[in-house]
């Protein structure tokens, strides 16, 4: 029953992280870019952060707990001698690029953002759009076995 519960908390947080970031750079980015408005973005990051950061914040609690569960020794976790570890290692990878990113957005270019700066925010929401499409990809694998 735990299980269940946290596979469905992780999975609707994904959802909601996932889909902001694909709703965000398939149709408000565009919008942004084409009407050169970095307060468009700034709106829209507002909002979106309301529900997003919630939904990343329970990803990473029930992605590290369910971790766990697949594979209890910690130390396995990067030995790559099992599918399961080149998974969750492979996790760990694409979590670690998207606070990267989030991060350099947040010091570097958000503080500066305008209209010369909106191509470099659209570079970081393109990326975190990607590396959030392949950590759907990855957990995938746990059933499917593409690590195998």
């Amino acid at each position: 029953m735990i299980y269940s519960l946290l596979l469905i908390s992780h999975l609707v947080a994904a959802t909601v992280w996932t889909g902001g970031h694909i709703v965000l750079s398939t149709v408000i980015l565009p919008k942004v870019l084409k009407a050169k408005s970095p307060q468009m973005l700034l709106d829209f990051e507002q909002s979106f952060e309301k529900v997003g950061m919630p939904a990343l914040i329970i990803q990473v609690i029930t992605g590290l707990l369910l971790a766990y569960r697949w594979l209890p020794d910690l130390s396995l976790w990067f030995a790559f001698n099992n599918p399961i570890s080149h998974a969750i290692a492979t996790k760990l990878l694409l979590l670690s690029l998207t606070f990267g990113l989030a991060i350099d957005a947040k010091l570097r270019v958000l503080p500066n953002l305008s209209e010369e700066k909106l191509w470099d925010m659209a570079l970081h929401i393109i990326g975190v759009t990607i590396i959030s499409i392949a950590f759907v990809a990855v957990g995938l694998s746990f059933r499917l076995g593409w690590f195998a």
